[in-house]
Order: C-alpha cells, then sequence, then structure tokens
C-alpha cells in the first residue's frame, strides 16, 4: 500500500469563525453556530442578518471542529446554511486528497494528540500552527474510503448502544408513569406528606482544601458536583484531600444513601442520586444534602430517587432555590422540608423498585457491552491511522 504522513493542514483549509456580538443578533437571518449547538443541538440558536464572508458559512454536511474549550469533530446537519461563530473552524477538505469521511474519523482519533497542544489557564484552546501540523496517515483515496466504512460499522454499533442505554432510561420513566401517574398532577389521589415528616436528619456535606485531582490509592476524597449531577452516581468525581486534613468519617458515603445536589445552576440543581456502589473513603461536598429516611416512613429509597428526579417534580423543587443572578441558586433544609412527597402504597413502590433493578441490570450489560465496543473502536482507529488495518 502506497501512503504517507502529512501535515494536517496540507490536506484542508481550516476557517475560523467570526466574533459575534450582541448587537449583531436579530430574531431573524442565518443561525449563529455556537459550541454549545454542536455539543447539544436542543439549544436555542442566536440569529444575525449581519453580511460575512462566504468562507463562513456552513452548509449541511460540511465537517467542524471546535477548538476552544470544548474540543470536538462535528458534521453540521442543517437543515439550512449557518454562520460560524469563533473558536470553531470549518473544515474544507482537498477532495484531490483526503475523502471527507477518512478526515473525520482521522480527526477524532487525532484529539489525544491534540491535548497535547493545549494553552490557555481557563479557557484552554488549540494552537492553530501546532494543530494544522499534527501528522496524519494519508493512503490512496480507495483506502481512504475503506478504512473509513471500517469505522462508520464500529461506530454504527456504539451509537445503536447508546440508542438502546437512552430507550432504557425512558422506560424506567415510563413504568413510573404507569404506576403512579404524574406528580404535578396527582391523578391517582396519594396521600402527600411534608418531606421533612419523611426524614430523620437533612446531613451536610464538608469542603476542605484539596488538591486538583482525584483519589489514588487508599486516600481520602471529596465528591464534586459531578458525582450528582446527572442524577446517576458517578463516585470517579472527586478531589484527595490533603494529607494533613483529618477526614470527617460521619460524612463518607455509603450503599444506600440518597444525594441531592442544593446548589447550582438552575438547569442543574435538585439532581439526586441513590448509592448502589461506592468505594470507600470517600465525603459529601458541601455543595451536597444527604436524605436520612425515618425507619417508619413508609417510603422505599429507589421510588423516592425516582419521584424526586421525574421531571415535573424536579421543577417544582427547583423553584424553590433562592440567590442572586450572579450566583448559583440554592435550596435551603428548611425549604425542602416542606415539599410535599406523594406516598403510594409501599408494596407498590417496592414493586416499581424490583422493576427498576431488573431494568438496571440490563442497563449495566449493554454498558459493559459499550466499554468493549469503546474499546475495540479505538483500537482500529490506532491501527488504522498507522497503517495496519
Amino acid at each position: 500500500m502506497s501512503a504517507n504522513f502529512v501535515q494536517l493542514g496540507s490536506v484542508a483549509e481550516f476557517i475560523n469563525g467570526a466574533a459575534f456580538k450582541p448587537e449583531d443578533w436579530n430574531g431573524s437571518g442565518a443561525r449563529i453556530i455556537r459550541i454549545q449547538n454542536l455539543t447539544d443541538p436542543s439549544k436555542p440558536y442566536n440569529r444575525t442578518d449581519r453580511t460575512v464572508d462566504d468562507k463562513l458559512r456552513v452548509r449541511p454536511g460540511e465537517l467542524l471542529v471546535s477548538w476552544s474549550a470544548t474540543l470536538g469533530v462535528f458534521e453540521w446537519i442543517g437543515p439550512d446554511d449557518g454562520v460560524l461563530n469563533q473558536h470553531i473552524f470549518r473544515v474544507v477538505p482537498d477532495k484531490n486528497k483526503v475523502a471527507k469521511s477518512y478526515l473525520r474519523h482521522a480527526l477524532e482519533g487525532a484529539l489525544i494528540e491534540m491535548q497535547r497542544h493545549l494553552h490557555g489557564a481557563t479557557m484552554q484552546h488549540v494552537n492553530r500552527g501546532e494543530f494544522l501540523a499534527t501528522k496524519l496517515f494519508l493512503p490512496a483515496l480507495a483506502e481512504q474510503r475503506r478504512i473509513a466504512e471500517v469505522l462508520d460499522r464500529a461506530e454504527a454499533l456504539r451509537t445503536k448502544r447508546r440508542g438502546t442505554l437512552v430507550q432504557l432510561d425512558t422506560l424506567t420513566q415510563s413504568i413510573f408513569l404507569d404506576l403512579f401517574g404524574d406528580p404535578a398532577t396527582n391523578p391517582k389521589g396519594w396521600p402527600r406528606v411534608p418531606f421533612g415528616e419523611l426524614l430523620t436528619t437533612i446531613d451536610s456535606g464538608w469542603s476542605p482544601v484539596c488538591l486538583d485531582r482525584p483519589v489514588t490509592g487508599n486516600e481520602w476524597g471529596v465528591l464534586k458536583l459531578g458525582a450528582v449531577t446527572w442524577c446517576e452516581y458517578n463516585p470517579a468525581e472527586n478531589k484527595a484531600m490533603l494529607p494533613d486534613v483529618a477526614p470527617d468519617p460521619e460524612l463518607q458515603v455509603q450503599p444506600g444513601d440518597l444525594l441531592f445536589t442544593r446548589k447550582n445552576t438552575y438547569e442543574l440543581v435538585a439532581a439526586c442520586v441513590l448509592v448502589q456502589a461506592t468505594p470507600p473513603r470517600l465525603q459529601m461536598s458541601d455543595l451536597i444534602f444527604r436524605f436520612r429516611l425515618r425507619p417508619d416512613a413508609n417510603m422505599d429509597a429507589c421510588f423516592l430517587h425516582r419521584l424526586l428526579i421525574y421531571p415535573t417534580k424536579r421543577r417544582e423543587i427547583q423553584k424553590l432555590a433562592g440567590g442572586s443572578a450572579s450566583s448559583m441558586p440554592n435550596i435551603s433544609k428548611a425549604r425542602l422540608q416542606t415539599v410535599l412527597i406523594e406516598a403510594p402504597p409501599l408494596p407498590l413502590q417496592r414493586d416499581f423498585a424490583r422493576r427498576v433493578a431488573e431494568v438496571e441490570k440490563l442497563k449495566a450489560e449493554y454498558r459493559a457491552s459499550l466499554v468493549k465496543l469503546d474499546n475495540l473502536f479505538a483500537a482500529l482507529q490506532h491501527r488504522a491511522f498507522r497503517g495496519e488495518l
């Protein structure tokens, strides 16, 4: 096979976006493509009637690379043209040298290499010159298309697994709705109890100064907000405590704990997780509460967790958050204790918990399968861009 290594900048043109100010925004005109629109297509678009160079117009199907704050390779799905914001490259491949499908995978595979070129203490970014000098394995066009097809098939399997996991999350919510109804309207007429009457205590965490890395070995650590933010417990989101700081064993997270984020942005506050398993020596930060249920509360922890994160119930609780516009809103213990909690019969709650456990078992199997597919894909990428596939 005839191939060589070339510089990335020799096979495509990388066009940087423009800076659009608030006075450029309008209710009509072309959509301004920002990084947040690429990472989350549900985010609203700013629009502009400002006249821009044609090079900054992005057509559906074109490749984009975000090079600041969040690194990523994307394909603009449209449905219409957009205009390119700063911190994003529009990628125009040289069709005589590189296939777009191959280049997309090559850019994704090069992200780890790009990390070496990050600059900036707060807003990290890729240096353009170093980025364009990144080496790219470049076989003949026909071979590029063959490699891209292999990687596309592997990526399709990963996408299918992720889709299944999303569907299983939706299934759990559907089971809740079928058994209990929407708590906002309480159509089944369940009795409602003030939250405070179900709890012995609401524990507060503690945030000592920590190292800027996760725990290793037998170190103690403090959970970051990210351990709870997405409503599934992630103990990897932690910071190691300083060696000369004594931990508080009373704040150590245990299986069965219900953890709740008391402070975050309005969109993310009031997240809740039920800890199924956890490494030892991790304690709550001061941004996290722990709910302790009364033994006679007739409340299943799994049901309560799913109730608190049900969309309409969570929005109700988020409205309790107070604070200035310049700070993250906070939910106080006193306000939380006034929230009315729907209390179906305990046997029905436990039946729901059993069904959730079955779904979670399936999710664990699919997650394990996804890890294997991710590892396979990484190995294929490594071989492909070394000329070994």
